[in-house]
């Protein structure tokens, strides 16, 4: 038998799927004092309902009647160390109220201790992303929000940057501290970080203030250097998956190759400081690794790994990286300067690199259960 629900779908007749979502559901999903976990919430559907697929909210109701004319224009990944239904309700609303009237849920899940949800919108506003970033800064999330995201399931490539992207330090303002002329090298490296200043002057001023610094104060650095939280089960996620992961730095060489060896990078590419007689020269070997360099690096591993523009992913936080970011398939800017948040498709303001993790790895798959 076939009916026509009262928005002109045809489907099976079947009381589960013709039915809206009332009462016990919509009352933890709305209700403020009840506000729970995601996780919690999506438990609560497993034990009350027998079957849970293609969950959709539609006009302030969710609902599992497929709509005939639902054309998915966006993909939207929500994450968050808490993510409640309270959030997931000003959520829906809030869509809703951007003129995106048909909006499919995906189940909730914990990726590295991060709550992550995806949906797929049926409208693209040209504002979203901006009123997006405004609606994440007051519920501290963090999102992407995009037409098409890299798949997991296929090979793909990830360049990171290093400094205050792989790591937590600017290895150069750390070399310059122990060699006693951190504030003015820091004060350099801020400026071009912002893009206020060209990058390879800025570099060779800062090495030049470095001339004479004994060679074992990079081993001191290197001992020391603390990783950005996530790296270690992000590189882990990404072999797994059968993805290349390398370094493009504006940093130095014997930083990122440290990285490299200890880490499982396929790649790094870093510039070379001059050293002779056991001392910093103050000068640097060969092409300065700079914007253009850095998006030239990820065209040749696209080449050498024979990896699909589609499947790139750029990671990192300065203006130096802008080019790499905007030359990806997905560019994400990780606690980054304002110029860089503004450019790069995707912002991590809240999460560190177990967001990065959340956005690819995220299920897309229609059953809850």
């Amino acid at each position: 038998m076939i009916n026509r629900n009262s928005y002109g779908v045809s489907h099976n007749l079947n009381p589960f799927r013709c039915r809206y979502f009332t009462v016990k559901v919509i009352k933890n999903l709305c209700n403020p004092s009840n506000s729970q976990s995601l996780i919690q919430w999506r438990d609560c559907l497993k034990e009350d309902l027998n079957e849970l697929e293609n969950l959709f909210y539609h006009q302030g109701n969710l609902t599992q009647v497929l709509l005939s004319d639902f054309t998915v224009k966006a993909e939207l990944i929500v994450m968050g160390k808490q993510f409640t239904t309270l959030d997931l309700h000003n959520l829906l609303t809030f869509l809703e109220n951007e003129k995106i009237d048909t909006i499919q849920l995906f189940a909730p899940e914990i990726i590295e201790n991060t709550v992550v949800m995806c949906f797929s919108l049926n409208a693209f506003p040209s504002s979203l992303k901006v009123k997006l970033d405004n609606f994440a800064a007051r519920f501290k999330l963090d999102f992407a929000l995009m037409k098409n995201f890299p798949d997991w399931g296929k090979p793909g490539l990830v360049l990171m940057d290093m400094d205050s992207t792989t790591i937590q330090i600017e290895c150069i303002d750390e070399i310059a501290r122990l060699f006693g002329v951190g504030e003015q090298v820091s004060a350099v490296t801020a400026l071009a970080m912002q893009g206020k200043i060209d990058f390879n002057e800025s570099l060779r001023t800062r090495v030049g203030k470095l001339a004479g610094a004994p060679v074992s104060i990079l081993k001191e650095v290197a001992d020391n250097m603390p990783l950005m939280p996530g790296l270690l089960e992000l590189i882990k996620g990404l072999k797994k998956s059968g993805w290349k992961v390398a370094i493009a730095s504006g940093g130095f060489n014997y930083f990122a190759d440290r990285l490299k060896d200890d880490h499982g990078f396929d790649m790094a590419v870093a510039n070379t400081l001059e050293v002779v007689d056991h001392h910093l020269t103050g000068q640097v070997v060969g092409e300065i690794v700079n914007a253009s360099v850095k998006a030239r690096t990820l065209s040749e591993l696209m080449e050498r790994f024979d990896i699909p523009i589609s499947q790139t992913v750029a990671i990192g936080d300065g203006a130096n990286d802008l080019m790499m970011l905007q030359a990806s398939a997905m560019g994400i800017a990780i606690h980054a300067k304002p110029i860089v948040q503004e450019k790069a498709a995707v912002s991590l303001n809240h999460l560190d690199l177990y967001g990065v993790l959340g956005i690819l790895s995220a299920n897309k798959g229609t059953h809850w259960h």
